[in-house]
């Protein structure tokens, strides 16, 4: 069981109740982006249980009709095993989705990691063009040119902050320098892209300079934000019509997640301790 505390941001252990979290968000005129937590698995047989569940969770996507994407995380699927289990497994999902017509985020962890993420994602869009998005992280030194290299690729890109603790030698590590890096980054995604593009931020002030530029280039765009964080600001945005997504967990390892998000962010800090003592 999920205490309340926690299930401010993870929607639950099973995938009816899950499912069932999306409805609710569609009812609000937003879409789900569905996770299940794993990550670092550095045998093969958890790796292949975790695929097994993603295409597993498309199907139920699919039969019941909802407003809704999948997002996976590389070492939830193989990365650590071996590159080659990751990219099979990767693909293995992404063809169950794409005979249902649902779509696949692939998320982005550490820098060490980044080049054969992307190998992986411009391999599947080879066969499932615009069925496929991928996280790109603006703290990273190297992200201008990972943008340039997906101009043209078939797939999507979500870009965002950076939750990783990166060495200064790769990514930038000051607030001021991130937030130039990502508004530089939107700046050539909504000049420059056309495969979709999704603005993942809780930050108004990068939301309103999307909304600049979406204004100002007519380049379409999404919002994606975390369940639990900022959900009046995710309703208020869906109801003034923008296309607006909600990043949803679920499964039994809820509780690293849930002290990730604890320790990110003040708010969240304060919201849990007004739950334990009851204000």
């Amino acid at each position: 069981m999920i205490p309340p505390i926690a299930s401010r941001f993870v929607a639950g252990t099973t995938v009816s109740g899950t499912l069932d979290h999306v409805s609710d968000c569609n009812e609000s005129g937003m879409g789900g982006i569905v996770n299940l937590l794993g990550e670092h698995y550095h045998d093969r047989e958890p790796a292949d249980a975790d695929a097994d569940e993603y295409c597993r969770l498309v199907s139920e996507l699919a039969s019941r009709e909802l407003n809704g994407s999948i997002s996976v995380k590389p070492s939830q699927i193989g990365i650590d095993v071996g590159p080659e289990v990751f990219t099979e497994n990767f693909e293995r999902i992404v063809d169950v989705a794409a005979d249902e017509d649902i779509f696949v985020w692939c998320d982005m962890e550490d820098h060490t990691t980044t080049d054969t993420t992307l190998d992986a994602v411009e391999s599947t869009v080879q066969d499932h063009p615009h069925g496929v998005g991928v996280a790109i992280q603006a703290n990273l030194k190297r992200t201008g040119d990972d943008l340039r290299r997906l101009a043209d690729v078939p797939a999507a890109v979500r870009l965002v902050k950076g939750a990783y603790d990166e060495p200064s030698s790769v990514a930038y590590k000051q607030k001021e320098a991130v937030n130039e890096a990502y508004i530089e980054h939107l700046e050539f995604l909504f000049r420059e892209f056309d495969q979709g593009i999704a603005v993942g931020s809780h930050d108004l002030t990068m939301l309103e300079t999307a909304i600049d530029l979406h204004k100002e280039h007519d380049t379409p765009f999404e919002i994606q934000m975390l369940m639990g964080v900022r959900e009046d600001a995710q309703r208020d945005l869906a109801t003034k019509g923008y296309e607006v997504n909600q990043y949803i967990p679920y499964g039994d390892k809820w509780m690293q997640y849930f002290y990730r998000r604890i320790r990110e962010r003040k708010e969240n800090a304060l919201f849990a301790l007004r739950a334990v003592v009851g204000v």
